[in-house]
Order: C-alpha cells, then structure tokens, then sequence
C-alpha cells in the first residue's frame, strides 16, 4: 500500500532503466537473484476525480480563481468579526457558484467514468497455462499473449508474434489513433511467426527487449531474443511489429501478440495531451478589471474607515446618548478596532466584485458554442462533415485575429493527386489517354493498344510503382488469400490504400501506362510489365523521415541483382545523385513546380555482392541497437543512399478548393494577414499561392532563399528593408525558405520582422513542423503580441497548431491529428471566412458587453450603499435586504444579459460577410480596451448617484406622495433599490436588437420577482 501510495505521489516511479525486458508469456528465469520489473496494470483512467477525491480537489481547483478565493475570505471574515450583512449574503451565492460548478464538472467526470469501465471491462482472450482464457482488458498484464480476431481493437500495444497467414503477416487500420484509413502491413519476426497455435506460443521461449514507453506513435525501437534449441536468435523491432492500443484487425483472421504497454502507458493513452491552456484576450482584460475594481473597493473601505474615525473624533459622535459603549469597547485596542472596522467595510462594499462573472461567462461560452455546429453554411455535404468545437473557452478569440498561418497541401488545396508529366533521361513525357507519350508528339496508336515503353521509361516506371508503402485490398472472404491470385488480370475489386496521395496517385499512373502493381506477399511484391508478371524480393525498406525528405527500397530482381530505388525532394536526391541527365532534370523540375505541381526525383544504385553485404550487416546492427537507433540508422541510410543513378522525375497536380481564393481577399479586407507555411519547393509554392491569390500579378514580390551565412542574410535583409522603403509599391509579398529562415531568426529577428510586417503576403517554404511553431511564436511574441490562428490538415500542422492563439484544423485526407489537436475543426478552407467574420465579430461583441455590463451594474448597486455612510455617520449600516444582497446577482440581473450574449445580432450574418472591413472595426480588443472600461465605469457611477440622490430628493423630507395626502407605506429602501434592477435591465434592454421580444420578457420577469421579494 505504502508502494502504491509512493507511485501515485510520482515518488517511487514503477520503472526507473531506461529500457524493459518482457518476457513473453512471462516466463521469468528461475535463478533467485533475477527481480521482476514492476509495469503499469492495462486500466485506461481518463476520469479526473474518484469519490474519495472529488470534493477536495474540486473545491481546490474552484479556489484557484480570484474571484472565489476573494469570496470565501469575505465569507470567513463574516464569520468571524461582527459584520453589518450576514454571512449568507457572501456564502450563499458562493455556494450556489459553486456547487453549479462542482456538478457540471462532476457529471462531466462521472460520464468518463462510465465510458472508462466499458473499455477496462471489455472481454478479450490471453494464452494462460497452455489454453486460451477469457478475462477482462484490466486484468492484462505485460508479458501477456493477447488473441485479437478480426475487426476487433488491440487492447493494449503488442509486439506482433503470429497470425493465421504463413508469412505472420497482418492488416490494420489505425483510423481512431491519427485519422488514416489506410490499411497497413506489420510483421513478426520468422522465428515467432511459425507459432500459430496456443500449444506453440505456449513452449515459445522469447524476450522483448525494448524502450520504456512514449507517446510518439511511430516509433518503437526494441528487439527480441528466440531461443531455440539452446540458440539465442536476436531480431530487431521497430514500428512495424509493433499493434498499438485502439488500432483495428482487418483482413486478417486472427493473431497473437505480446503485451509490452499497458493501461496509461500505452502510446494510445500516453497521447491523452493536455494542451496548453489558451487564455482569450477577454479573459486576460477580465482579470486586468477584476483587479482595478478590488483597488476600487480597497480604496473606499479604506476611505470609510478614516471618515468614520474623523467623525467620531468629536465626543458626541464618539458616544452619542442612544449607543453607549461598554467598558470593553472604550479598554478594547484601537489598532485592532480599526482593523475590525476596516473589515467590516470591506464586507459591507465587497459585492462590486461580480461573483457570477465567471459563471455566467462560462455558461455563455459553453452555449454560445453550439452556434457554430449547428451553423449549416459550416457543413460539408460530400464528406457529411459539420464544424466542430474542441474548446468554447477561444469563442470571442474568433473576433480578433490578425495573423493567419496557414498551411497549403490539403488546407488551400484538395490533396486529391493527379499525374501529369514526368521526365525520363531527360525526356519530358506527360500521360494521354493511359499512355507515356513524350512531349511536343501526339499519341497515335488506337485506345485498347498495349503500349510499348523502352529500357529507359520501363526501368523507371518499375522503380515509381516498387518504392512505395502501398497497400491492396480485395473484396474477399474471410481467410489469407493469395494477392497473386490476381495476377493474371487486374481485378477490379483492387484497390489501393496509401498513406500519402503522391504515393497512391503515382501507382494507379504506372498501372495506367502499363507497369501494374499486383501487391507484396510477405517478402515477395510482384509487378505485371505489358502483362508479364515479374517477383522482386523486398530485402530492406529504408523509411521516410521528414529530415531525410527520402524514402528507399533495396530489391533482389528475379536475376538475382540487387538494387536500391530511392524517391524524395529533389533537394534530398539530387546532391546524392553521380549519374544520369542531371541539369536536364532540374530544369525539368523548374518547370513542373512552375506549373504548381508537386514533384518528386526517382534514382537507383546497383549493389555488387560485396557491397549489399555490408549494407545488410549495417543495417541489421543499427536496427538491433537499443541505444541511439535513430541516429545509427541515419548514418546507415546516408551511406546506402549515395552514388545514386538519376532516373527521372514525376509532377502531380493537387488542385485548389472551392472559393479558396475569395476567403483569402475577404480576410485581406478585414484587416488580417495571410501567411503560407508549406514544405513545398520554391516554385511550387509560389505557383499555387499566385493562384490562390495570396500572391497578387501586380504585387512586389521579395525573396529571401538560399542564403548560405549569417552575414549574407542580414545584407539581404537590409536590401529588402532599403527596397520597402524606397519602392511605391502599395504591397509587398515576401518569399522565405526554411534554411534562410533559420538564419534569420539566429542573429536577425528584429529586422526580419521589421520586413514581414511590412509586406502583406508572406510565403515561407520548405518549412519543418518546428519552424512552423517557430515563426507563430515569433509573431506572438512581438511588442504588437497580435492575435494569431493556424490552420492545417496534417501531423506536421500540430505544433503550429497548438503554438497559435487559436488553432483550427481541417478535416482532411492526411488523418486526424491536424483536428484532434485544433481548438475549432472545419471540413473545408471556405468556412474560415464565415467562422471569423460571421462568428467571430458575433463572439467578441456579445462576450464583451457581458463583461462590461457585469461591473457595470455592481458599481450601480454598490456605490449608493458608500453614499448612504455619509448619511449614517459610517456606522456600517446596510442600505440593502439581505435577500437582495443575495440575489441581486444571482437572479434579479443575470438572465437578462445572458440571453442577449446568446442572441444578439447587432449587423445581420450577410452584410458581415459582404461587408469583411466591419471585422476591423472590432479589432484589438477595442470594446475591451481601458477607455471603453472606464466609460462603462463612470457610467456605472453616474447613475448610482442618479439612483441614490434621486431616491433622497424625492422622498428625503415628506413620504406624503399621495394626493389625498395618504402616506405611501412602502418604504424608503424600497424605492431606492428597486430602480437598480430596472436600470440595468433597461441598459441591456437599450442594447438589445434582433432579440427584444424574448429578452424583455425575461427581464420583466427578474424585476417582478425582485419587487415581490423585497415587497415580501
């Protein structure tokens, strides 16, 4: 228990190496000295609070917050001291605030209960004592043979040992973990792979040596040790062994893997990311006035406190006939008696401080919310996608951008491929009608025609339709089936699945031109050339990274040649390239991302026996490695992927969405500024963002690319500074690409961004993922601190995506991390507009005159009850009930304000969205901003003034108002207080446009409720 205790602290951490040892079916070593690791149990935990903690972290986390904590000490000070109000008009409507709360988060807390006792109850079967057994997913220990049938989910991440195929392959989807539907392939290793039945995997004798858990999905590094007839046999690990928690079984009918995470150790579950937290700017200008008014209410108690003890100062104030003091009070300490009233008065003006701010604000956010989902100008029809919100705490933020981030492939384009030209030994070939016909010549020979392709264009068509990740899938019943099967004619129940749409664009293309890929049968991938049917050897996969910008296969041809093919960024191919028609090439390059398409460099390397030998060793001790895998393979794969034979080229065209082009000159109007973050090549970036309009014909354009030193960077930067100023070009565009970038932020951030800003457009390319986060922070960051948003589609947008004041993803085809990550998800670019102009303006309008309108109407209610010391000699008397006191904000001023916060509709959605230089009009925080506090302010002021000496005129000498000279039994507290309901209901009601009607009747509601209580 202590132990237990100790971990649940962070004190006593259940694994401390850097490394675990599983041993499969957990079959420890029976020598005495060997101590078995301690592992995380297989319970997912996604609730917050249990019944024994809920009400003291609850309470803890709600007294984190000023303005309760403020509250709870006025409460206490009531408590202790002999205050003119009672202590239930502070305690009461804190704990009305806070038990909402606490049952709001309560019930939120107990639903993810709910949903976490299905899925640590779940059956699932695991190989024990020689027989399968059925237990529940909790009760899953490391070490464990799980049984997965299939279209079932993994119930924890597993080392792949078996399936019901020889190979020991399978297919899986991992569509709830990162959004890709794709199938993919993974693999056990040979020696575990023969054991497909119970009997088997129970004599296996087999260690898994691999790292301590984390969160990245695609990495795994690790190894495992087969005995077999007193051998030891090692084989290494990596992401393709490895079944994560969450993903599905498809295609295959069973397999066996080995637990290695459990539970909250899980890649799935170490994914659960706590975001950090994002604070609007009205939340921050909340907190600015919060303290201003604690100053207020700090100065008046002060100044009650001095007044009354000047007033006292002569004797028959002091101790006036009707109010004799007791002994004890004239020997009490007056150091301790000024305190004591200096509380009181404190107490008795601490409602100016809005207790229900918070409460209110957050419900309104959390309704107001709802709005964009239901929003059907947001819905996508052809994907049935509609808006969605991830955090309705950033819902004003829409109002106030103006930095826009966003990416290009799949956010400004469809991501949706298609082939167009390619250049072959230096030859430019385009495809028409399923034909590679070189440039400048027609295709003459009849439709149906098998095509014929030379040495040159066969040789690189099989490399395009061999170096790839592509998978098929068939129509077929349950079973392993035979891919082959299909290789005498292409059927047309194949399809391909790809994780990248270049890849898979590029694959139906070959098949097209006559170079089909049939599909991988464990080692084996099979091609059918002009309806001939060739068997490669798949001996190694050199995978993509985003620093290598590459990816390789090493295959043994049917004659028995190794080869390596090899495709990536020109800027990652061809410097490692020693022959073929390289200039022609690179021209060729040029030209097809002046075209706007995306490009790709195709080269092969042939192996003599002695070279693939020491590639082979190479490989296999990097990839065995437990300790710096990455770095070694990185090595390994510089040295394989040199000396490379050019191939060609091939130019893919991702077309623009709709309306692309019309959002982005409606956020120029509206005062925001559009940069593109894109990973793309110089020209192709440009091309697309001239066609999109980011880039105008007549714009300035300014480049800063291929800078090679600091020193040559900052005299650029200085050139195009001087050029700004000089040139009467009314916009600039600027052109930055990522190795350019870097420098500029080393030494020369300042007049970078003295550059950007000046330019309207900016256009980085051949950007990383971090150097995206890097320029959002840059911006954030400055003196200005602009509001900023990001919006991408992809894994490589999440850090721009969570760096920026408001993140939005797109619902996308390169998976949902781009969403799952984003505060606001859309399924199109279009919706932007709608979403800031339209939302946005609304958003921050209404939010921002609840805010004003919640210190407003507390400076009218308090502020007569300082005026009525003056006539009370500070004797700390309540002006108010202390029912009112209670309810005021509770009740009699709340509901008004929040309907208009929900409805209001000052500009009708159309003329928002026609008119996008309205959006200007609410920019940086205008209706927040100190003058529009202070006039809110001094308003607030001046008709509590109104109220009280308008309330002391009318009935300060003569209560006689009736005309038969009857007095008016109501009395004078009565009438004073009951105008300040009316009054700020009035405001709001003077406010309110689009939604009188059902606002007033609910402020109508409030006064008549109030009247009656103070009546009562």
């Amino acid at each position: 228990m202590i132990r237990w205790i100790r971990q649940q602290l962070g004190f006593d951490p259940p694994h401390q190496s850097d490394t675990r040892t599983v041993y499969i079916a957990n079959k420890f070593p029976q020598h005495g000295h060997y101590i078995p690791q301690r592992f995380a149990d297989n319970r997912i935990i996604s609730s917050k609070y249990t019944i024994w903690n809920f009400i003291p972290k609850n309470l803890f986390e709600q007294f984190r917050r000023i303005a309760n904590f403020y509250f709870l000490i006025i409460f206490l000070v009531q408590l202790m001291i002999d205050t003119p109000t009672s202590p239930i008009t502070s305690g009461l409507p804190l704990f009305f605030v806070i038990t909402v709360t606490a049952i709001k988060q309560g019930y939120e807390d107990w639903l993810r209960h709910k949903a976490d006792n299905e899925v640590n109850g779940a059956p699932v079967f695991v190989v024990r004592s020689g027989s399968l057994v059925q237990t529940r997913s909790k009760n899953i220990r490391v070490g464990d043979i799980v049984r997965v049938a299939k279209d079932e989910t993994f119930p924890a991440d597993l080392v792949l040992l078996s399936s019901d195929r020889a190979e020991g392959t399978c297919h899986i989807t991992t569509a709830s973990l990162d959004g890709e539907t794709n199938l993919k392939t993974h693999y056990a290793v040979p020696e575990t792979a023969v054991s497909q039945s119970v009997s088997r995997l129970e004599s296996l004798q087999a260690v898994v040596e691999c790292q301590q858990p984390e969160a990245d999905l695609y990495r795994f590094v690790g190894r495992i040790t087969v005995t077999q007839q007193g051998e030891e046999i090692v084989r290494p690990l990596g992401s393709e062994n490895l079944l994560l928690r969450g993903a599905r079984l498809k295609n295959t009918k069973e397999i066996f893997g080995v637990a290695v995470y459990t539970g909250m150790e899980s890649k799935m579950a170490l994914n659960y990311k706590c975001k950090s937290q994002k604070r609007s700017a009205v939340e921050k200008s909340m907190n600015t006035f919060l303290i201003i008014y604690l100053g207020i209410l700090l100065f008046e108690a002060i100044l009650s406190t001095i007044l009354k003890y000047a007033w006292q100062a002569e004797n028959k104030w002091d101790e006036p006939f009707y109010n004799q003091k007791t002994d004890q009070e004239r020997n009490s300490s007056q150091i301790l008696k000024f305190i004591s009233d200096f509380l009181a008065f404190l107490v008795l003006y601490n409602f100016i401080i809005p207790i229900s701010l918070y409460v209110t604000v957050e419900l309104q956010k959390f309704l107001g919310s709802f709005f964009i989902g239901w929003d059907l100008d947001l819905y996508h029809e052809e994907s049935d996608q509609k808006a969605q919100v991830n955090t309705s705490d950033l819902n004003e933020e829409l109002g106030q951008v103006e930095y826009v981030f966003t990416d290009k492939t799949g956010t400004l384009t469809e991501n949706e491929m298609q082939f167009r030209e390619c250049s072959i030994n230096g030859i430019k070939y385009q495809e028409i009608n399923g034909k590679l016909v070189p440039e400048g010549m027609t295709e003459d020979s009849p439709d149906g025609s098998v095509p014929c392709l030379n040495g040159e264009e066969e040789l690189f068509l099989k490399a395009v339709s061999l170096c790839h990740t592509v998978q098929i899938s068939y129509d077929q019943t349950d079973g392993p089936g035979d891919p082959f099967s299909h290789a005498n004619g292409f059927s047309p129940q194949m399809e391909y699945y790809a994780s990248s749409p270049d890849e898979k664009a590029l694959v139906e293309a070959t098949k097209r031109m006559g170079v089909t890929f049939i599909g991988s049968h464990g080692e084996i991938m099979e091609i059918k050339t002009l309806g001939k049917a060739e068997k490669y050897k798949l001996l190694h996969v050199l995978e993509f990274d985003a620093n290598r910008r590459r990816m390789s296969v090493i295959l043994q041809k049917p004659s028995g040649e190794k080869v390596l093919f090899t495709k990536g960024a020109e800027s990652a191919v061809l410097p490692y390239t020693t022959s073929g028609e390289i200039d022609k090439t690179r021209v060729h390059v040029d030209e097809f991302a002046l075209k706007g398409l995306r490009t790709l460099v195709v080269a092969c390397r042939h192996f003599s026996a002695d070279e693939y030998q020491e590639v082979d060793r190479r490989l296999h001790e990097a990839r065995t490695a437990l300790q710096q895998r990455e770095e070694r393979l990185v090595e390994v794969f510089n040295f394989i992927e040199k000396d490379l034979e050019l191939l060609g080229a091939t130019g893919v065209e991702d077309k623009l969405q709709d309306k692309v082009q019309e959002t982005i000159e409606s956020l120029r109007l509206a005062g925001i500024k559009v940069w593109v973050l894109t990973g793309d090549k110089h020209e192709t970036a440009v091309s697309v963002s001239l066609s999109c309009g980011h880039f105008h014909r007549t714009m300035n354009i300014l480049e800063l690319v291929q800078q090679k030193s600091d020193r040559e960077c900052a005299e650029q930067l200085r050139r195009l500074a001087r050029r700004i100023k000089e040139d009467h070009v009314i916009q600039h565009g600027l052109v930055v690409d990522g190795a350019s970038l870097s420098l500029a932020l080393r030494e020369h951030e300042k007049l970078f961004m003295e550059v950007c800003k000046n330019c309207s457009a900016v256009l980085c390319c051949r950007m990383a993922p971090l150097q995206k986060a890097k320029v959002v922070r840059l911006l954030k960051t400055s003196p200005e601190k602009p509001i900023t948003l990001a919006i991408g589609d992809g894994a490589n947008d999440v850090s721009m995506i969570q760096e920026a004041h408001v993140g939005i993803g797109i619902m996308g085809k390169e998976g949902r991390q781009a969403v799952r990550n984003s505060d606001y998800a859309i399924a199109r670019f279009k919706f932007l507009a709608k979403l800031l102009l339209v939302h946005g303006h609304f958003y921050y309008i209404r939010i921002a005159t609840l805010v004003q309108y919640f210190f407003y109407k507390n400076v009218c209610f308090i502020t007569p009850q300082f005026l009525y010391q003056f006539f009370c000699l500070f004797s700390q008397q309540t002006l108010y009930d202390s029912v009112y006191l209670t309810l005021y904000n509770i009740c009699f001023t709340s509901l008004p304000i929040l309907v208009y916060s929900l409805f209001e509709q000052l500009v009708h959605p159309h003329v928002l969205q026609s008119k996008p230089a309205l959006y200007r009009d609410i920019s940086k925080n205008s209706l927040l901003s100190f003058k529009t506090f202070l006039y809110w302010t001094f308003l607030g002021f001046c008709h509590a003034f109104v109220f009280f000496f308008g309330s002391y005129i009318l009935m300060g000498e003569d209560t006689t108002l009736m005309g038969n000279g009857q007095i008016l039994r109501a009395n004078r507290q009565l009438v004073r207080v009951d105008w300040i309901p009316v009054d700020a209901c009035v405001l709001s009601n003077e406010q309110l446009s689009l939604w009188f009607g059902f606002a007033a009747r609910c402020m109508s509601g409030s006064d008549l409720y109030s009247f009656d209580t103070l009546s009562s």
